[in-house]
């Protein structure tokens, strides 16, 4: 009969920095992975996701010179390639007249080098809400950020007005916290380790040249992990289930509910002060455990550590640790 007599326990000890990277997007426009297949969770060393967009700022205005055809823009700050970026405050930028049809749309945008452009759209008899269509907006350069829309309808040269000017957030405007996303610190996948990474709630619109969506970059650490010598009694992060039940005319009605419950191991500790393990305390770390330190099969698991610690008058000083965790433990296998 098969025991973990042969196992090994690993916990994460250190943490290596992983510079502003690029996320690759996996195809649905929402999961962006890193080359990375564990993200570290643990205060001060948390992923820092930073999608290509305005973060505040950049308020699009009627000019205060009541020049016609041009408009003012305040500061603005921005994630461009994962560094916020300051774009200096403009008056009176151009934004021409449709001279064929009455019909354009403008898409105000920041480019990669942070300045503020008026990319000019297609001219049309109406307006359309395609990408790139006459009378629609032009796509957003593949390095750029929408920063606002400027809508004519009229070829007649006048000052632009409030209502022409656009910036509702996901239509207008591309920040870089919309859509939110969830950050995946693993991906396990049929036993298989995958690639850490985000994943947006809703997927990002295609509207950079191509029908390509914007950047994603992040910077993270990845976790550097130390055995714990003298480890016993693994137990991973377990979902659990119970039953709720209402009694009602003529029975019962059952619902179930499920939640994530502790892991837990124990382990004897060197003195119980200076072990390395008891200056993590109450941090979100990683696990690793081996049933058999000899192959491959292992268990991953993440949460937040707690020790209580005994020192008994005749025993080994020793401690029992609890992982509070968010998410169950994960077995690799393949």
């Amino acid at each position: 009969m098969p025991d973990a007599s042969n196992a090994i326990l690993y916990y994460e000890a250190d943490q290596n920095a992983v510079a502003i990277t690029e996320l690759t997007n996996q195809g649905d426009n929402k999961d962006f992975r890193s080359t990375d297949q564990i993200w570290s969770g643990k205060a001060g060393r948390a992923p820092v996701v930073t999608p290509n967009g305005v973060y505040d700022g950049g308020i699009i205005s009627v000019p205060a010179s009541g020049s016609n055809n041009v408009v003012d823009i305040t500061e603005c700050r921005a994630y461009i390639a994962g560094v916020l970026t300051t774009i200096s405050a403009e008056t009176d930028l151009a934004i021409a007249r449709p001279t064929v049809s009455d019909y354009v749309k403008y898409s105000i945008q920041i480019t990669s080098g942070g300045a503020f452009s008026a990319v000019k759209g297609t001219e049309g008899t109406s307006f359309s809400d395609a990408r790139g269509a006459a009378g629609g907006p032009p796509y957003v350069l593949a390095t750029s950020i929408e920063l606002g829309q400027v809508w004519y309808d009229s070829q007649s040269n006048a000052v632009v007005l409030a209502s022409e000017i656009k910036q509702v957030i996901g239509t207008h405007q591309e920040r870089f916290d919309y859509p939110e996303w969830d950050v995946k610190y693993i991906n396990v996948a049929n036993g298989a380790l995958g690639y850490a990474g985000i994943l947006f709630t809703s997927a990002l619109p295609t509207i950079h040249t191509g029908d390509v969506v914007k950047d994603v970059y992040a910077s993270w650490y990845t976790p550097v992990f130390q055995e714990i010598t003298k480890a016993y009694d693994w137990v991973p992060p377990p979902v659990t289930v119970s039953i709720n039940s209402q009694e009602v005319y003529g029975g019962v009605v059952g619902s179930k509910s499920q939640s994530i419950g502790a892991g837990s191991f124990s382990a004897n500790l060197k003195d119980g002060v200076s072990d390395n393990i008891l200056r993590h305390q109450n941090q979100l770390l990683w696990f690793k455990f081996y049933p058999d330190r000899l192959n491959v099969p292992y268990q991953l698991a993440q949460g937040y550590m707690t020790v209580q610690q005994q020192f008994p008058a005749g025993g080994a000083i020793g401690a029992n640790f609890q992982l509070a965790a968010e998410e169950q433990g994960k077995n690799i296998y393949a």
